[in-house]
């Protein structure tokens, strides 16, 4: 029971530092692709660089509320119940 709940906590911890790091390379990419389109129009916003921190933030967020949700509802859950289905 311990030894699961680790590795559970370890794959959680793992999945954060790779969408963390996904995104510190992907939002270069996408600063440079937005400038570029949006060079095309009169009116046109600059891009600051809190706005990536912000939407990156918020992934880490929604990454973190699903994984806990799942393991919140699995460790509620009936075990009797999950093995009469199998």
């Amino acid at each position: 029971m311990i030894s699961n709940y680790l590795k559970t906590t370890l794959r959680h911890l793992w999945r954060n530092r790779l969408l963390t790091a996904l995104n510190v390379w992907a939002s270069p990419i996408a600063w440079w692709a937005m400038n570029k389109w949006l060079e095309d129009f009169a009116y046109r916003i600059d891009i600051e660089w809190w706005m990536f921190v912000l939407a990156g933030a918020v992934a880490v967020v929604i990454a973190l509320l699903t994984v806990s949700g799942q393991a919140i509802r699995a460790a509620v859950a009936n075990p009797v119940d999950s093995l009469r289905d199998e």
